[in-house]
């Protein structure tokens, strides 16, 4: 029963971390940067999530949309004004921009709001107990809600014109151009949905996680691990990506302990980069 408890725990976590790496999946698979920001703009959404509950009253999940909308909205304005200008460097020069970017979100951060944790207190978080599993009614909810949002990213992705126009700049950026596509706008776009889905993250994280800057960097490892394990740009990759990190991380707290759960994760990392760098559902030979 411990180890049924224990794999549900991982499922749920695993559900949680999906949603963590579906934004910076999307941004390096199509415009092809490491998003060195996507740990911070989850913290950020957390904040607003926060804040929308503390002053307005409003559930997480029903700050999602606005707070998406408005990163959205950065992310295209950092992509069309900033980004944009050193795409077409080496892969180094936008590591090291979105890197200095991101410090200085950071920093911006800590100074309106302190490194002090904060989180988003919900009433009636009684857990769910079935056949004799104990399911915790916010991590529930918001795997369900994570799931739900990578779910709907795969329709934008495969259903609409948009979504057609986003795989055909991924597949190849020059023929897209010479099928009408707008690769420039694509790149925004695409940029702008992988900042939005960060901010959606850290507003379905804010009742679990306790919210501070300090943890930028732990979401962004998450991420990138969650990528690696799944398959670049792929968002069902990222789905089963996100489940595999949690039932290693599960597991690995429950017979080795919580301190060795990280060093689990970035092993389990390199042993995919050795023997399956294209990940469970990647294409082999993408870049």
């Amino acid at each position: 029963m411990a180890l049924a408890q224990v794999l549900l725990n991982g499922l749920l976590l695993g559900g949680i971390y999906a949603c963590i790496g579906a934004g910076f999946s999307i941004v390096w698979g199509v415009v092809n940067i490491i998003n060195i920001l996507h740990g911070s703009f989850i913290v950020l959404g957390a904040y607003g999530a926060f804040f929308a509950h503390q002053h307005l009253g409003l559930h997480p999940f029903m700050a999602m949309l606005p707070l998406a909308g408005l990163g959205y909205l950065l992310g295209q304005g950092l992509q069309r004004h900033l980004i944009r200008h050193v795409m077409a460097a080496k892969v180094l020069v936008t590591l090291t921009l979105t890197f200095g970017l991101n410090l200085l979100l950071n920093n911006l951060m800590i100074y309106a709001f302190s490194a002090d944790f904060r989180k988003v207190v919900l009433p009636n978080q009684e857990p769910l107990v079935l056949a004799g599993l104990t399911l915790p009614m916010d991590r529930l909810l918001s795997m369900l809600a994570a799931a739900g949002v990578v779910l709907a990213t795969h329709l934008l992705v495969t259903r609409t014109m948009l979504g057609r126009s986003i795989v055909a700049v991924r597949m190849d950026p020059q023929a897209a151009t010479l099928m009408g596509v707008d690769v420039d706008r694509t790149f925004a776009i695409t940029f702008g949905l992988g900042t939005a889905l960060a901010i959606v993250a850290g507003a379905i994280l804010s009742p679990i996680f306790p919210i501070s800057p300090t943890a930028a960097d732990s979401y962004l490892g998450k991420a990138f691990i969650v990528c690696v394990l799944g398959g670049l740009g792929s968002l069902p990759g990222v789905l089963a990506g996100g489940i595999v990190l949690g039932l290693v991380e599960s597991l690995g707290a429950f017979y080795l302990g919580p301190d060795h759960s990280l060093t689990l994760s970035f092993g389990l990392l390199l042993l995919f980069l050795l023997l399956r760098p294209q990940g469970l559902l990647g294409r082999k030979g993408f870049e």
